[in-house]
């Protein structure tokens, strides 16, 4: 896989809409409030945007319905220069199982998370192209654990399908990971540490039960 400057790539994007003097209409995959902070607050200035909450990896109701609602109060609360609308996709857990079957012992990062991503990717290319939209992107770039080239491809492949449009992005170059740190700090944002399935939650217990054991050791 060709390493993009895919920040710079948006940028072009950014300069060639303005030259032409267009807003155009984004839809953006939010995967939860501390991850959008910082894209909704530098997208907001050239797009006409639109979130789109659609995670059926999320393990357990609860846990889903705290990050949409974290969501809406982060977009309620952020002081936006242009409106920024809200759309909250199905809620299904059973696709998420059904598509990664088979994978279920894959380690976060592998196989089962490109599925989950091509999911997810691919019901917002769908809404992008149901609801008129120019462009879609995600969120999910901003994660320091997560492959921009990787997420672009996967992205760019299901906007064919529909015939719409992905808007390549990195957004945790300039920056933009420690901004949405300090965005969720700001909005005392609730910040999980898992993605979201219940694969990527056990893992998160056992490395925390990993440090337990090494600050025993120390002590």
């Amino acid at each position: 896989m060709i390493k993009r400057n895919l920040q710079k790539e948006l940028e072009d994007i950014i300069k060639k809409e303005e030259a032409l003097g267009h807003r155009p209409r984004l839809l953006l995959h939010a995967c939860c409030g501390p991850c959008s902070s910082y894209c909704m607050e530098y997208l907001e200035k050239y797009f006409d945007l639109t979130v789109f909450f659609y995670n059926p990896n999320i393990d357990d109701n609860i846990e889903y319905r705290h990050r949409v609602e974290e969501a809406k109060r982060l977009i309620e609360e952020m002081n936006f220069e242009n409106e920024v609308k809200f759309i909250e996709g199905d809620y299904d857990p059973n696709i998420f199982y059904s598509r990664i079957k088979g994978y279920e012992n894959e380690k976060e990062g592998g196989k089962r998370c490109d599925i989950c991503f091509e999911l997810r990717l691919h019901e917002a290319a769908k809404a992008a192209a149901d609801y008129g939209f120019d462009y879609f992107t995600t969120s999910l770039t901003i994660s320091p654990m997560k492959n921009a080239n990787k997420l672009c491809e996967i992205g760019e492949e299901v906007a064919k399908e529909y015939n719409v449009r992905y808007l390549p992005s990195d957004f945790k170059k300039k920056n933009g990971y420690k901004r949405s740190v300090d965005l969720s700090k700001e909005h005392n944002l609730y910040r999980q540490d898992y993605c979201g399935c219940s694969f990527s939650k056990r893992e998160s217990i056992e490395r925390a039960k990993g440090r337990e054991k090494t600050n025993v050791r120390l002590i």
